[in-house]
């Protein structure tokens, strides 16, 4: 298990470049398996989640050639179903969630799919209902065998339906529409994600033949193909990453720009982050944030005190409530952080407790954050990486902090962010891999 030995209270300087967006990465390369056709994508994120599926892909027969550090190719002109019978393929599937999604593919092209329960975060129950119920409206056949935990489905004969999601799955969303592209006939998907992630599927689905409308909106319509060419296709910078530069440097005091952030993509995300007293400009389509010493938390017209909770797109991604919240500890004011999508994503703030931070767990969805407008630094101590998002989170406080921090299981923190320490120390930051 790797470390990073974080020394804080270091202003960074600088510019950075975002990564390519790690969610919306996962269901681009799902997509390949939909042609036979060569598919290029650029902007791919080197992280390990992307990595591992790059994987997965190549062991199923696709070609997969590196183009540079961020290009890869891609032609699944001769895949393997029968590698899909091996414990090989179960075991490296179960282990990352975003591999769910090469089954709308496989189902769509080849009639047929099987999955172990995917793994993920450790972040509550995220289950696989608007998936299964999807597939199954389209008229595909599933058995789920609980003592393997493996599904097994079989979409030989898929035909367009109407179809109203229980909950705005991104994943979900992603994994029917790549299924009824090419079924038989139209499919209408009410309540369907509208994220920017799923609007760049649709838009490279539709640069390969796919004929979807509605894009952008919950409502999506698609009428059937019999078959989808190659395409060129560039990834969005990540977002959350995006949302992590901007929490870091208020903690740090720092002067950050950002660049190419494909701003009119990222929502309610910089409103946000200005609604907890941060300041930032546009520069075209760079963020420049300047050095705070302080900043304050707005309160509702009425003086009460803010919210800040997670909503489906276009509301606020649950992804960066963790670095909401650790903004929140040093900042003037007080927030209820509201996370409503999972149940256990708060409970990394007893790590920010034992550093000194104001927080109130009022239960697992809700947490009440008391800024002590910088009187009263964050201490250094050795933690542990319970996710993605809340690692990033525990990365910025220790940044902030007096003194050395460790944090373990960093692991899951290179599941999500490139080269995440090599890039901060470019800056100023003070991180050591052990």
């Amino acid at each position: 298990m790797a470390s990073f030995r974080v020394r804080g209270g270091n202003q960074l300087k600088g510019e950075i470049i975002p990564q390519g967006a790690k969610n919306e990465a996962l269901q681009i390369l799902c997509a390949v398996l939909l042609t036979g056709e060569k598919v290029t994508i650029h902007k791919i994120p080197n992280i390990r989640d992307v990595n591992k599926l790059i994987e997965l892909l190549s062991d199923m027969g696709v070609k997969v050639t590196k183009l540079g550090p961020e290009s890869y190719s891609f032609q699944a002109d001769e895949v393997n179903l029968e590698y899909l019978e091996t414990e090989d393929f179960l075991k490296k599937a179960s282990a990352l969630r975003g591999s769910v999604m090469i089954l709308g593919p496989l189902l769509t092209r080849f009639g047929t799919g099987k999955l172990s329960k995917p793994g993920g975060d450790k972040i509550g129950r995220r289950r696989m209902d608007t998936h299964f119920t999807g597939f199954q409206k389209l008229g595909a056949e599933f058995r789920y065998d609980a003592e393997k935990e493996i599904f097994h489905i079989d979409g030989k004969n898929l035909k367009g339906t109407y179809m109203l999601l229980d909950e705005a799955s991104v994943t979900g969303t992603a994994n029917i529409v790549m299924a009824a592209v090419m079924a038989e006939g139209k499919t209408t998907i009410y309540n369907a994600a509208c994220e920017p992630y799923l609007q760049q599927l649709c838009d490279m689905l539709n640069r390969m033949g796919a004929k979807i409308t509605g894009v952008g909106s919950n409502l999506l319509h698609i009428e059937g193909v019999d078959k989808l060419g190659g395409t060129t296709h560039t990834m969005l910078p990540d977002m959350i990453e995006i949302g992590s530069f901007i929490g870091m440097a208020a903690m740090t005091q720092s002067e950050i720009t950002i660049k190419n952030c494909q701003i009119p993509k990222l929502g309610i995300i910089p409103d946000t982050f200005r609604r907890m007293g941060i300041k930032m400009e546009f520069r075209g389509d760079d963020i420049f944030i300047p050095a705070q010493d302080h900043y304050e938390i707005e309160t509702f017209i009425d003086g009460s005190i803010l919210t800040v909770a997670d909503q489906i797109w276009p509301g606020f991604t649950p992804d960066l409530l963790s670095i909401v919240l650790v903004t929140a500890t040093q900042a003037k004011g007080t927030v209820l952080v509201h996370q409503k999508m999972f149940e256990s994503r708060l409970f990394f703030v007893d790590k920010l407790i034992d550093m000194g931070a104001q927080i109130i767990l009022c239960d697992p969805h809700r947490a009440t954050v008391i800024g002590l407008d910088r009187k009263y630094p964050l201490r250094g101590i050795r933690m542990t990486s319970p996710d993605i998002r809340a690692g990033v989170a525990l990365l910025i406080a220790a940044m902030s902090a007096n003194g050395t921090s460790i944090i373990d299981n960093i692991e899951q923190i290179d599941r999500g962010y490139q080269y995440i320490d090599e890039r901060l120390n470019a800056l100023g930051a003070d991180i050591e891999r052990l």
